[in-house]
Formats: structure tokens, sequence, C-alpha cells
């Protein structure tokens, strides 16, 4: 049968991106990719560069603040000119969103702005209903912001509206205790807005490291947002310009806007999986095997649709796998059993990989090496701010089974940590590096003697000899 691609792939993100330039562009094949937003994804347009530009932005004043602590003793900073950085911020996505598509063209995809729903397994229609018929498909449609289904959630905020806000609150209640969460109260707060925190449980970071989060927790409160734990919204109600929320404990307060970081979903509803039976999971989530191919031989996919591990990087590495794979003859299975990921509070960031102390112990006994001390820059400046770095070690093999970093440029730091681990280091091969001081970095390999020993020891393996 002769198709009219040979790979069409639905959603111009990361992970759709890459896999549609690198079939096209290196390995020759017929490719369309559709997107009915613009391409480039969460991560480009509504996510990871925006946001991280917004933090920097942000922390300028604590900039001028530290500059002072050096000497400067002029340094100021004025008022703060929202509408100008949104206009230059949304200039500079334009020119990504344009790179993105260039890249694809040059490759020579085929580019549609329009929804794409799947027919059968090697068809596909647009919004228009046109129709194309295609070998494989490939579906990288990613995620969208969850709301939590309360009574007047309609009135409330989603992460992706930050970016676009016509002017900023004066009284910001953010809810919600994940990273996206903890990265807005940041910035939110840095750009002088009264930030409210609140979080249905006990501790931000669900599934980061316990003592990490016990850092990150106490940092949000010293920065000056209110963190409000084990409480969240019941209800919202508009009153003039702002939103009058209830509380589960039955308090009322107003703000200027609600913003909900509660979570996010597999943005798989109306894509016409029912039609072919590709199989989902509890949260919406496409299955997929170690190849990324579906319960449907021919259609496959990566990325946050999937609910593995919701990390652009790992969409991309999944993008390109899945080229090497089917086009390129090079067989790579996805393995994100070791990824790292930040977390971009300030001033400090925090950045892991590996195993939490909690996930090594509960596998056995594990040395935890952890130091805490005040980087040389905001020390000299009159900081409180502690850093810590962490390394959990196997007792039985000496390997390095996590490594957690909290304090400034941690991200940075730890992407050479994951080359390390990557390749199996043990606590040895970081004993034997040499130091560059003075770094903040350089406590990694300078932590000679554990903190504590958690975990149980595994059983000793019995061996039977032969009796005569």
């Amino acid at each position: 049968m002769t198709f009219d691609y040979d790979l069409f792939v639905i959603g111009g993100g990361s992970g759709g991106a890459r896999a549609s330039r690198i079939s096209a562009g290196e390995y020759g094949a017929r490719v369309a990719v559709a997107e009915e937003s613009r391409m480039g994804g969460t991560c480009v347009i509504r996510g990871c560069v925006p946001k991280k530009l917004m933090i920097y932005g942000s922390q300028m004043p604590k900039e001028i603040e530290e500059a002072r602590g050096y000497g400067w003793v002029d340094a100021s900073v004025g008022p703060f000119d929202w509408p100008m950085f949104r206009d230059k911020l949304n200039r500079e996505l334009n020119r990504l969103e344009a790179a993105y598509t260039n890249g694809m063209v040059n490759a020579g995809v085929d580019t549609y702005k329009s929804r794409a729903r799947i027919v059968d397994p090697h068809t596909v229609e647009l919004s228009d209903g046109t129709r194309y018929t295609t070998k494989h498909i490939l579906i990288a449609v990613g995620g969208r912001p969850a709301l939590p289904g309360i009574e007047g959630e309609e009135h409330g905020l989603i992460s992706d509206d930050l970016f676009q806000l016509e002017r900023l609150p004066g009284k910001v209640l953010l809810v919600g205790g994940g990273y996206i969460a903890c990265e807005f109260a940041t910035i939110l707060n840095g750009f002088g807005c009264k930030t409210i925190l609140a979080y249905r449980g006990d501790a931000l970071l669900r599934g980061f490291d316990e003592e990490m989060r016990d850092h990150v927790s106490s940092q949000v409160v010293n920065s000056g947002i209110e963190l409000r734990v084990q409480v969240t919204p019941k209800r919202l109600e508009k009153v003039g310009e702002r939103v009058l929320v209830t509380f589960d404990d039955d308090q009322q307060e107003e703000f200027d806007d609600v913003i909900f970081a509660t979570g996010r979903k597999p943005y798989t509803w109306d894509l016409g999986l029912e039609n072919v039976g590709v199989k989902l999971g509890p949260n919406g989530q496409i299955l997929v095997d170690e190849w990324s191919q579906t319960s449907v031989p021919s259609i496959y996919a990566v990325g946050d649709v999937t609910d593995l591990v919701n990390l652009t990087p790992v969409a991309i590495r999944a993008g390109h796998n899945f080229a090497d794979t089917v086009f390129g003859g090079k067989p790579k299975p996805c393995d994100f059993s070791q990824v790292p990921s930040a977390v971009y509070t300030r001033p400090h960031e925090l950045a892991t990989i590996g195993l939490t102390e909690e996930q090594a112990a509960a596998r056995g006994q594990v040395d935890i090496y952890s130091g805490g001390f005040r980087p040389m820059r905001s020390l000299f400046a009159g900081s409180e701010a502690r850093s810590v770095m962490k390394l959990i070690v196997d007792v039985e093999t000496d390997l390095v089974l996590g490594c957690h970093i909290f304090g400034p440029d941690a991200g940075e730091m730890l992407q050479m940590v994951a080359v390390a681990m990557g390749m199996g280091a043990t606590k040895a091969d970081f004993d034997r590096a040499v130091a560059i001081h003075p770094t903040v970095a350089e406590e990694l390999v300078t932590m000679r003697k554990p903190v504590r020993r958690v975990g149980e020891a595994k059983p000793a393996t019995l061996r039977h000899s032969a009796v005569s």
C-alpha cells in the first residue's frame, strides 16, 4: 500500500519536533506534523523557557540588594514594567517558535496548523476534514493543566495564563505544592506580589527527598511567601474584580487572582483513540512499551501524553530514539530510570537525580553523606541562605544511588553528576576527584564521612556445598 507519508506526527512540541526533524532530515522519511496551537509546545511557549526568563527577571531586586552588600551603596532598582517585560518575552517566544518551525521545514517536514484526529491505524484527519494516510503515527500532544474540580473554578487561572496577564496581581493565591506551584510563587513574590501558597499536603514537593522538601519549604517562607499547608480552596466566587475564596476550613479571603497549579493531565481527549483501540492508563495516559509503541503497532507516543517522566528532555530523547529505531535502523529503547531534574526556586534551586533517601532505605542499607553551608557569595553580602549537598551511597556496592543539591545553580552542577552516575560512579570515584576551590560544587567531592546509615542490610546469600 502506498501512503501519503511515512510518519504523521500529532503535536509540534519538543518530542514531536525532534522525532519529525530526525526522521525526515537524517533518515529521509516523508513526514508531516500537525499542531493545533503553536510550534514548540508547552516548554517553549508556556513552560520551561518563559518561566525561566521570568525567574531571572523576578530576582533582579535581590541581585541589586546583594550588590549593596558588596559596596555598591548607590545600587537601586526602580519600578517594574510588567507590560514591557511581557511584550519582550512574547517577542522571544515568537523567535523560538519560528526557529522550531524552520528547523522542521528545512528538514523537509510538512507542517499543518491544525488539530488532528486518528481515523484508523493509518489515517489522520485535520480539523478541516482533510485526510492523510501514513505508515506510522506518532502522538506527541503533551499534557494540559488540570483543575481541582471545585465550585467556581472557572474564576481561577491556570499556569498558562500567567505569561499573558494584563497586570500583575497585588495579592495572589497559588494552589498546589509541586514544582510548578513553587516556581510560580517564587516568580510572583519576586515581582512584588503578595503571594500566598496553599497546599493540601503537609509539605511541598511530594515525591522528592524529605530532607530537601524541608529546605525548600523553609526557603519559601523565609523569602516572604505565605505558606499554608493542609488547606485548600473548596469554592471560588467572583466579587467585582476580585475572587472570594472559601477554604476547606470555611475561612474566606479575597484575592486579585487565584492560580491553580494542581497538576497536569495527558491531552488525550478527542484524538480518536477510541477509533483504533489504543490502550490508556488510569490518568488518561497512552500506554507504551520501551520503544514508545502503543497497543496498536502502527501508532507510537512520546512525551507527557505517556505520563512517564513529564520533562522536556525526556520527550526529546524519546522522540529521537523513536526516529533512530523506526527509520534509522538503530534500535534504541527508552530507559528513564535515572533522569535529572531541577526546581527553579530562588535564591536556591533544588536539583536531583536517582533515589531519595526514603526510596533507597526501603531497598537496603545506604550511607547518607550530607553537608550544609552558607555559600561564599551570598554570605559576604549578608545572606543567611544555606546550601545542602547530599549523596546516597549503597553500602554493599559503593554505588552512588542518588544525588540532591539545594543551592545556587544546582541544576548546572547536577548535569555533570548525571553523566557520572550514568557511568556507574561510586563514592570512591567522587572521592578521587580533586576539588575546584573555592566553589559550591566542591562539597560534592569533599564529603568523606557519612552522617548516618539507614535501611536494613540485605540478607547474606546462602551458599550450599555438596556433602559427601
